[in-house]
């Protein structure tokens, strides 16, 4: 199905981020909606077309992160990964084959660097996304926002709010590649 305004709507998802809080969270968004893996007669099974996503992170009261915030993290969009709602610190280890290219999961990661992080960086810097001619199609029924905050020097005193836009179109898919990508998004 072709990239077009008729097709595509918005998921998205979030997760707030204590003050002075360092670790792995997760945030779990419901798919089952919109996927449907098993082909009934001459109905095809369908799958949720990503084609992109789109990460942001402001204080809990609205406002950009504060200037002096050095904080680094890397958040990532895993597709079944199915870990739930996990606060800071609290959640599953993570691995560089978590947030890797080599996951089949991966539908999307960047890393983040606040202002105060580096002279020469700061704001996102996308590492794996994907495309509008190839979208990533999920046929589980969970996507999770996941993140790991490497250094969090928060100068404000409320929390951060990181959160995950997707940009997708319910499509239709034949047995073969419905099976193909059922194998490969296993955890």
């Amino acid at each position: 199905m072709a990239y077009n305004i008729k097709d595509v709507f918005y998921l998205s998802t979030e997760a707030t981020i204590t003050a002075d809080t360092a670790g792995t969270g997760s945030s779990q968004l419901d798919l089952s909606a919109y996927i449907d893996p098993i082909a009934r007669g001459r109905q095809k099974g369908t799958g949720l077309a990503v084609y992109k996503v789109h990460f942001s992170i402001l204080e809990d009261s609205g406002g950009p992160v504060d200037p002096a915030d050095s904080g680094v993290y890397t958040v990532s969009m895993q597709a079944g990964l199915g870990v739930g709602d996990n606060a800071t610190g609290t959640a599953f280890a993570m691995t560089s084959d978590t947030l890797g290219n080599t996951n089949a999961l991966n539908m999307a990661t960047a890393a983040y660097y606040g202002p105060g992080a580096t002279a020469n960086m700061n704001g996102f810097y996308d590492y794996v996304m994907p495309s509008t001619e190839v979208p990533y199609v999920v046929v589980r029924d969970n996507a999770c926002l996941v993140y790991e905050i490497k250094d969090k020097t928060l100068a404000a005193t409320g929390a951060l709010v990181l959160s995950a836009r997707l940009e997708c179109a319910q499509i239709s898919l034949d047995q073969a590649t419905l099976n193909q990508l059922l194998r490969t998004q296993t955890v």
